[in-house]
């Protein structure tokens, strides 16, 4: 992935430039139509990248700026999906929402995100990172009327991802990652089959693999979830143990400002660990301090050379100035630590 200690990256999202999409609206609607709503997708991916890093993120991703949705952008451009069939569901137990319906074999036609994947590896010599959306998640984003199973829709779902992130390796692509939030919700589903159809899109990939495994953007429907979940969040209980002995290289969690008992991070010692140290849930930007306070705790469960610090999740509903800032925050607070571990080794050597 890169040699730089604790190198720092963002999980998803971020805040699309007011000329592309309505500011601070999840899944907004594009500003711009046609040839012209292309190059300024290019545009916003740039101006992400840039941002990326002249605050220092190591591991630039493309902050999802040519997507309107993590899950329905990829859904959208696969056979056997009708947008115009729509129904309601309920989107992992919290919130209702008219989704595309499944009326037939779904199949890939042609790549999705590897053009725009292939021009944000023109962008950087930095390591990238590309975000998919998980089988699991993906099913659960949508009304099957075709398959009327969950697993079998997943394991379809798995093999269409696989041909996206072999492809978008070759474009260049160092890391992959697949955003599971389902797994902290559907956790029978996730041990029967769930893990597996993961491994099943990951198959075969040289990139290092990510899940990516939280509880939610800031939108009201999660924050009000979260609120039940009590004083500790264990969640992660159920799904840690199984990726332990899994194939996938980096398990990512939402940490900073959660009730997540930290300690949870020995069920899956071996792994690298994407540790969210940056809030998505507010506007209040952190201070270096806080983040170097939350990675210092989580060093107490993960070896330094395996951590890495993120963002808890994306951060599209945020100001942009927010996200930015907090970008920053993220770096500087892994500078602090990075320079406590590097003054620690030299007093070991003397």
């Amino acid at each position: 992935m890169t040699n730089t200690l604790l190198p720092t990256s963002i999980v998803g999202s971020l805040p699309k430039p007011s000329w592309l999409a309505r500011p601070e609206v999840l899944w907004s609607p594009w500003e711009l139509e046609g040839a012209t709503l292309a190059e300024g997708k290019h545009d916003a991916l740039r101006a992400a990248v840039h941002e990326q890093s002249r605050r220092g993120i190591d591991i630039v991703s493309d902050g999802e700026q040519t997507r309107q949705h993590f899950v329905t952008t990829f859904i959208e451009h696969l056979d056997g999906v009708d947008f115009e069939n729509r129904e309601t569901v309920r989107i992992r137990d919290r919130y209702d929402a008219s989704v595309p319906t499944v009326v037939g074999a779904v199949s890939r036609r042609r790549p999705v995100f590897v053009d725009d994947a292939a021009f944000l590896r023109r962008q950087t010599d930095q390591p990238i990172k590309w975000a998919l959306p998980g089988p699991m998640t993906m099913i659960d984003t949508l009304s099957d009327r075709h398959y009327r199973s969950r697993e079998k829709l997943a394991w379809e779902f798995a093999i269409i991802l696989n041909q996206e992130a072999r492809e978008l390796e070759a474009a260049g692509v160092d890391i992959i990652q697949f955003d599971e939030p389902a797994f902290n919700v559907f956790f029978d589903e996730m041990k029967d089959w769930g893990i597996a159809a993961l491994e099943r899109a990951a198959e075969g990939l040289r990139a290092e693999t990510v899940v990516h495994i939280c509880y939610g953007y800031g939108i009201e429907a999660n924050n009000a979830w979260k609120a039940t979940l009590g004083s500790e969040w264990r969640q992660y209980e159920e799904s840690f143990p199984l990726l332990q002995r899994s194939t996938i290289d980096v398990v990512s969690l939402e940490s900073h400002h959660s009730h997540v008992p930290l300690d949870l991070i020995e069920l899956i010692r071996g792994k690298k660990v994407m540790l969210g140290a940056i809030d998505v849930a507010g506007h209040d930007v952190e201070t270096p301090e806080e983040v170097a306070d939350t990675l210092r705790r989580a060093l107490e469960f993960v070896d330094a050379d395996k951590l890495i610090p993120s963002t808890n999740c994306g951060m599209a509903p945020l100001p942009r100035q927010v996200a930015f800032d907090k970008l920053s925050a993220l770096a500087a607070g892994t500078g602090i630590v990075r320079a406590e571990l590097a003054g620690s080794a030299v007093a070991t050597v003397r």
